[in-house]
């Protein structure tokens, strides 16, 4: 019987060695929120026996193991104040157009401090070589360089729903008229004026990401990598196997996929755990329910405008119900009793309580998928970049209401709120949560299962559409409009000709007979 279980033993181990590949993760946004998306498939890939090196600002609290390695970026940037700075001087109609311009900025000084990071330059000067490389595709493309460095193919990860200028290196259909921009207010269902923006601002970011930060991306592969570009949108095209999007048609907008765009959204959702004890106590004793107010990690409640602040205590007192409000101060001048505050809670397990009845959220991807994976309604404060159209699709769904922060009075607050609590409204979310539950595979299993499958491709170049290698002229089937136009004048012109002659044989004919 040993000898048995020591044969089996081997057999198991020389399989995990034979299916295992080398797999490099560059997960270089500074951003928690954005980490936080794809630690888990970190840990499932290391837990699998793959050999996985990450390269990130933060740790995914793996130990280091023979198979798994950190080179943990410096974290040099106060996030939390930039993106302070950009909702107090946010404007709801200016952000739409200003967003891919802040990214290019903020890049530039992200780009050059963590490209130079001991970090970079340690992976860099390595001569290790991987069967794959795992890198976020966000703002720019600064870091791609590495697939040219390591020469292995790039499997992209999205933390946000698929960004306007991602779709053309996949050959992804990018239609303005029903896909609205994902950083932008926009439904899949426009009106007139809606689908002219739409449009207009789609073009725009793309055209400004490929001539502006494009080319900075170009100048940082060439400086810290030493490869030389010349476009980095068909370096990207020919060197990108597949992307993972953290999105779910159940609630962003259905739209159409090539095989080589994946959605995992819900990836990053734990396994429940158990609540501290006061907050459990706090939730269990609600005869009413629970409110949970949280505006993630960017964004501190205690930096609200003091009259905004007041509306929602206000709002807050006249509630049957209590409230749970994720707050960074120490004390909450004027907090009602039936309101208690925390630096960090655990949100996940508090919205998966059954007793919470409603979520006041700023539309962070993550914090909407997790209340509609539990099926609570939200309150959505959308604050910039991807949140707005993330609040437009929880409304759309039937998820939530919107309320823009300037437009927030004590009496908007709690008729918002007594919407959401409705036994009604939240039998809607609960048929969201319900669809988006419903799949055949986890999202990390489809993650897992399309990681392996491109290392097992070499690539899996078979996947790529047409569309990708196609100049614009040919993807926009210019050139066989121009032909068809032309043979549709010289017809024009042919008949034109023609019908004259004739008319003025008629007409001569006629003319000698009156004569």
């Amino acid at each position: 019987m040993k000898v048995v279980l020591y044969i089996l033993a081997v057999i198991v181990f020389f399989q995990s060695c034979v299916n295992s590949y080398r797999i490099l993760i560059v997960l270089q946004e500074p951003v928690k929120s954005h980490f936080n998306v794809f630690k888990p498939l970190v840990r499932e890939l290391a837990r699998k026996n793959h050999n996985v090196t990450l390269v990130a600002h933060f740790s995914s609290g793996i130990e280091e193991t023979e198979n798994y390695r950190e080179h943990l970026l410096e974290n040099k940037h106060d996030l939390a104040a930039y993106f302070s700075k950009i909702r107090e001087e946010g404007n709801v109609k200016l952000d739409r157009w200003g967003s891919v311009s802040r990214f290019a900025k903020a890049s530039l000084i992200f780009c050059d401090d963590d490209l130079s990071d001991k970090a970079i330059v340690d992976l860099r000067n390595s001569r290790e070589e991987y069967d794959l490389i795992i890198l976020e595709h966000f703002c720019n493309d600064c870091f791609l360089g590495v697939a040219g460095v390591f020469n292995a193919p790039v499997i992209g990860i999205s933390s946000t729903a698929l960004l306007t200028w991602h779709n053309d290196r996949f050959g992804n259909i990018d239609n303005p008229s029903y896909i609205p921009n994902p950083l932008y207010l926009f439904s899949n269902r426009m009106n007139f004026w809606e689908r002219c923006e739409n449009f207009l601002v789609t073009m725009y970011t793309k055209l400004y990401y490929n001539m502006i930060t494009s080319n900075n991306d170009i100048r940082f592969a060439e400086k810290y990598f030493g490869e030389k570009i010349d476009s980095m949108s068909e370096f990207a095209a020919k060197r990108t196997s597949l992307i993972f999007v953290n999105t779910h048609f159940t609630l962003s907008f259905p739209r159409p996929l090539v095989p080589n765009v994946v959605e995992i959204g819900g990836i990053h959702l734990p396994e429940n755990q158990r609540l501290p004890q006061n907050i459990e106590k706090f939730i269990n004793e609600s005869k009413h329910g629970v409110i949970y107010f949280s505006l993630g990690s960017m964004i501190k409640g205690h930096t609200f405008p003091q009259e905004k602040k007041d509306a929602f205590l206000k709002a807050f007192a006249r509630l049957p119900q209590r409230v749970l409000w994720k707050w960074e101060n120490e004390t909450m001048p004027g907090k009602p009793d039936n309101v208690m505050i925390q630096k960090w809670m655990p949100q996940f397990d508090i919205l998966s309580h059954p007793n919470v009845k409603a979520f006041i959220s700023h539309g962070g991807l993550l914090g909407t998928t997790e209340a509609v994976h539990c099926g609570v309604p939200m309150m959505v404060m959308p604050q910039y970049g991807d949140q707005y159209t993330n609040a437009k699709a929880v409304e759309a769904n039937g998820g939530g209401v919107i309320l823009y922060l300037k437009d927030a009075t004590e009496e908007k607050v709690y008729n918002n709120l007594k919407t959401i609590l409705d036994p009604e409204f939240r039998a809607k979310a609960k048929a969201l949560s319900e669809r988006f539950r419903d799949r055949p595979m986890s999202p990390m299993d489809t993650a897992i299962y399309w990681v392996e499958y491109v290392a097992r491709h070499k690539g899996a170049p078979h996947m790529k559409t047409a569309a990708v290698d196609m100049p614009l002229y040919q993807y926009l089937l210019l050139d066989v409009l121009a032909f068809l136009g032309l043979i549709l004048l010289v017809f024009s012109y042919i008949s034109y000709k023609i019908l004259s002659l004739v008319l003025r044989s008629v007409f001569s004919k006629k003319k000698v007979k009156q004569n």
